[in-house]
């Protein structure tokens, strides 16, 4: 165990107790003895509260699980089984109307739509790429990524390819004539805008023309006569369009345009969950000292590209002239959110008065909290949020209890460090299945702080398999997007939203696009979660960010809004069926391609986290696809694995001679990395192997399904061998 230091009644990580009271707590105003003595108070109040919630979750899941054994023989009568969860109080009842009364909510998620990032906050550099992606660059989007054909001559090169940029070109042009359609003509007409009157005039080689709807000229760069970008606002978001004569890009194109500078991740989740392996002290200081930086706004990080080295920082915002020639001032950098770690886990980084692990959520509330009283105070560099309020996503709780309990640890929190009551607002990830089946009283227990909810499907589906584990075996892994259960999930959170009022007030979200390199594919499919309905949705990087933009202009989130109140609201009934497969009837090969697919992806992302402590990361499929994997599709992959060897669907020895045969392969596809450490090599000595094993093997017994337990166990295990 790593040094710890007495104070209170605590014994808390030296690394972490220096950094609190040397780095986080300056500058607040707090009185650092004062806070630790109320930490302790906290912590002693509430970690029975926590433990009695995660006791209570066991307990219904044994009921759930011997009412499936008990009725297997019978068959499955669902009017008896809604029934049960109602009597067992998995399922609620539902209280009258309400509508949220969240205040101080800032406009990236109250009144605007467009897409959000989410990044582990382990990593600076991730995290300043995320807040700098509140703009990105439409050219360098398109010319980089797979939307664009590499056929005539237009595949990239290490030297610009002017026949792929013509094709960028193109295809911005086609963007504007949507986004902000000509009287007459198109932009791909264009040789020269200008400003006259307060109007945008574009010249053509016949007629000038000017905008359909000429209110969405905002602001402008340079001179009117001799703009160097154009402001523009569609559908709340904004862009512009950048002249410059000079540029290699605008040298070449008749209206000079050298680029189109499109608003992106309107907000991004700084995560210290899903995405990061933190599990000592240590690790802790690192995701706290980032958002630190970031809510004190100088955060910076050295980079090295192509031989070159810079430090990166946290951009400014962005200022223009409006129309009447006054200062224009537009936000540089996302909205940030935290998501702190859910109920479940504890960590050795602070012991209680009786020796026992703090829970990690309860350290988290209150430590990035305390960090971003620093943006609350304005005394950073940068302005996080414009409203005086602080963002907390709470991930993975499970019912109204649930989440009235976070509301108390916030109010708590509040009290500890004498903020306003509601000044941190609340995120609900909507990804179990006992928070889907009761959203609107989830939702009313933090009524006066919901600043957002979303649909997650992967951890969903993992919560889906495990809840059900002994009803029988699960369908295949990549059939369950097309049940009816997933579509009545994705529409019941929307239409739960709309009645609880978040429209105008707070984010509806939707989950994340997980292959970072098939941009087309992207954009041909994620259009969907704007039309949902949802205000924002999940992308993996500041490219994907970009160009999901575009899908915000297309729709008008808040008009389908209006339209979505006045359909029925999806079924719970649908919901509540499980994805069970009757009979199955899968070939040997099927069943052992389910296994290849699922053990491959399991172990691609297990090595990584426990050998080098990445949380996240690209990871290639076993189609070498890159897919972005955290620890909810790692849930998935392990309990379904689980669900069918509890169903005799195959044997624990076939899992384990796959698990040996794929990790063959993974450590092929990692070999490129001196720093790699082979599972084949020796399989009964391997920690990272093992907990894949037991993930898998012992996958019925983990709580809720969840992976951590078993890989932060594995990590320390690695971290103390390795010290």
């Amino acid at each position: 165990m790593s040094q710890h230091t007495s104070v209170a009644n605590l014994s808390v990580s030296t690394e972490l107790y220096n950094f609190i009271n040397e780095e986080a707590i300056p500058g607040t105003g707090l009185n650092t003895k004062q806070f630790w003595v109320q930490l302790d108070q906290l912590i002693h109040d509430l970690m029975p509260k926590n433990a009695a919630l995660l006791i209570q979750r066991e307990k219904l899941q044994s009921q759930i699980d011997q009412w499936h054994i008990q009725h297997r023989d019978a068959g499955f009568d669902f009017t008896d089984y809604k029934n049960f969860l109602q009597e067992i109080g998995y399922l609620q009842e539902e209280g009258a109307d309400f509508t949220i009364t969240s205040t101080n909510v800032d406009p990236e998620m109250a009144s605007m739509a467009g897409p959000q990032l989410v990044v582990p906050v382990m990593n600076a550099r991730f995290a300043l790429n995320a807040v700098n992606a509140r703009w990105g660059s439409l050219y360098d989007a398109l010319y980089g990524s797979d939307i664009l054909s590499d056929s005539d001559g237009a595949a990239p090169s290490s030297e610009y390819n002017p026949l792929r940029g013509a094709k960028a070109i193109s295809y911005g042009r086609a963007f504007l004539d949507q986004a902000i359609p000509l009287l007459t003509g198109s932009h791909t007409a264009a040789i020269r805008y200008s400003i006259v009157n307060k109007a945008l005039v574009v010249a053509t080689a016949s007629n000038p023309t000017s905008l359909t709807d000429p209110s969405q000229l905002i602001g402008f760069n340079g001179t009117a006569a001799a703009p160097t970008a154009l402001l523009f606002r569609n559908n709340g978001l904004h862009f512009e369009i950048q002249i410059d004569a000079q540029h290699i890009i605008g040298s070449t194109d008749q209206a000079s345009v050298k680029d189109i500078y499109l608003e992106s991740a309107l907000s991004t989740i700084m995560d210290c969950e899903d995405s990061v392996a933190a599990v000592d002290g240590s690790d802790k200081v690192v995701i706290y000292r980032n958002w630190l930086g970031l809510m004190r706004g100088d955060l910076t990080q050295e980079i090295t590209k192509q031989g070159k080295t810079f430090t990166r920082s946290m951009n400014p915002d962005r200022t223009y002239t409006d129309l009447a020639g006054k200062p224009l001032s537009l936000k540089g950098r996302s909205l940030l959110f935290v998501r702190n770690v859910g109920h479940l886990m504890n960590n050795p980084a602070i012991l209680n008065r009786d020796g026992l692990e703090v829970p990690e959520g309860i350290m988290d509330a209150i430590f990035t909290s305390l960090i971003a009283i620093h943006d609350l105070n304005a005394g950073g560099k940068f302005q996080n949020s414009t409203t005086g309020s602080m963002y907390i996503v709470k991930p993975k709780m499970h019912g109204p209890q649930e989440v009235a309990f976070a509301d108390e640890l916030f109010g708590r929190v509040e009290d500890m460090l004498g903020l306003e009551r509601y000044t941190i607002k609340m995120g609900i990830m909507d990804e179990e299945r006992r928070t889907t089946v009761n959203l609107k009283e989830c939702i009313r227990a933090a009524k006066e702080r919901v600043a957002f909810i979303n649909t997650g499907f992967l951890d969903r589906t993992g919560d889906e398999i495990h809840t059900s584990m002994e009803a029988g075996p699960m369908i295949r892994k990549n059939d369950m997007k097309a049940q009816q259960w997933i579509s009545s999930y994705e529409d019941r959170n929307v239409d739960t939203g709309l009645m609880c009022g978040l429209s105008g007030r707070a984010q509806i979200g939707k989950g994340m696009w997980a292959m970072p390199d098939l941009m087309a594919d992207m954009m041909r499919a994620k259009i969907v979660h704007p039309k949902s309905g949802a205000n924002t949705a999940w992308v993996p990087s500041p490219t994907a960010a970009t160009l999901h933009a575009m899908h915000y202009h297309q729709v008008d989130v808040f008009a389908e809004q209006v339209q979505i109140k006045l359909r029925a609201r999806a079924n719970l009934d649908d919901i509540l069926n499980i994805p069970l497969e009757s009979n199955p009837t899968w070939s040997a090969e099927e069943i052992q391609q389910e296994l290849d697919n699922n053990c491959q992806s399991l172990l691609g992302y297990v090595v990584r986290w426990v050998d080098a402590g990445i949380g996240c990361s690209k990871v290639p499929d076993i189609n070498n696809v890159g897919l972005m994997e955290d620890r909810a599709t790692l849930r998935i992959s392990s309990q379904h694995m689980s669900n069918w060897i509890h169903h005799n669907i195959c044997s624990k020895e076939q899992v384990l001679k796959t698990l040996k045969k794929m990790a063959i392969v993974v450590d092929s596809q990692n070999s490129a990395d001196p720093s790699y450490l082979p599972m084949a090599n020796n399989f009964a000595d391997n920690i990272a192997f093992s907990a894949a094993c037991e993930l898998v093997f012992e996958g019925r017994a983990q709580p809720s399904g969840y992976t951590e337990p078993v890989l932060h166990r594995s990590r320390l295990t690695v971290k103390a061998a390795t010290n």
